[in-house]
């Protein structure tokens, strides 16, 4: 079964078992479509709501836009649990001769790029997530701001905990230009989302 398609108490328990997945990156991936589906559920409780008019407008433009990451995010669920796999295939070439550790060498190293990728690309993808939550907080249903904080706190745990799995595939990458451009990009996406976060909630009348 696709990860994405189980249950709240099958995924959970598959996760707490000893299988190597679902792991922290399909976790992070997860809680980013959370945060996706609480920016979409707030908007939809403001539109038609009295002293909400002049926001409709907006939260109607966000309901897709949030719905179609919440799409990716959960697809990305499952795919960030097999992006390693290719390492795993590469590991088991015949490694007899020079030549035959050269490629397996090699297509181990393109495969941890790859699999280092995956979890960046759910890191921007969710990191998409934090000015709806911003909206949602300062222009949202004010029955509903809880949910809007709660869908930035989640899209910040999306970002920070794929960038973990980013990291820890930096590691064993040979590519000193690749490693520092990859490391640069960390740098700034965390930079912005922590820095987001706080404004977020930083504009919350809840202190």
């Amino acid at each position: 079964m696709e990860m994405k398609n189980m249950t709240l108490e099958v995924f959970c328990a598959t996760t707490a078992s000893n299988e190597p997945a679902p792991g922290g990156g399909s976790v992070a991936a997860l809680a980013g479509a959370l945060a996706a589906a609480l920016a979409e559920m707030v908007a939809q409780l403001t539109i038609g709501k009295k002293g909400y008019e002049e926001a409709a407008d907006e939260m109607k433009a966000i309901i897709p836009e949030a719905a179609a990451l919440r799409a990716e995010l959960l697809d990305e669920i499952t795919r960030d649990s097999t992006s390693f796999n290719a390492y795993m295939e590469a590991m088991t070439l015949p490694k007899d001769t020079d030549e035959q550790k050269e490629v397996r060498r090699s297509a181990m190293q393109e495969a941890l790029k790859k699999a280092a990728e995956v979890p960046l690309h759910v890191a921007v993808t969710a990191a998409k997530i934090m000015p709806m939550a911003a909206t949602m907080v300062k222009k949202g249903n004010a029955n509903a701001v809880t949910d809007g904080m709660v869908a930035a706190m989640m899209t910040r745990t999306a970002v920070l905990g794929a960038l973990l799995n980013v990291k820890i595939n930096l590691g064993s990458i040979k590519d000193e230009a690749y490693v520092a451009d990859m490391k640069a990009k960390i740098h700034e996406i965390e930079t912005a989302i922590i820095r987001d976060e706080a404004a977020v909630l930083a504009a919350s009348p809840l202190k």
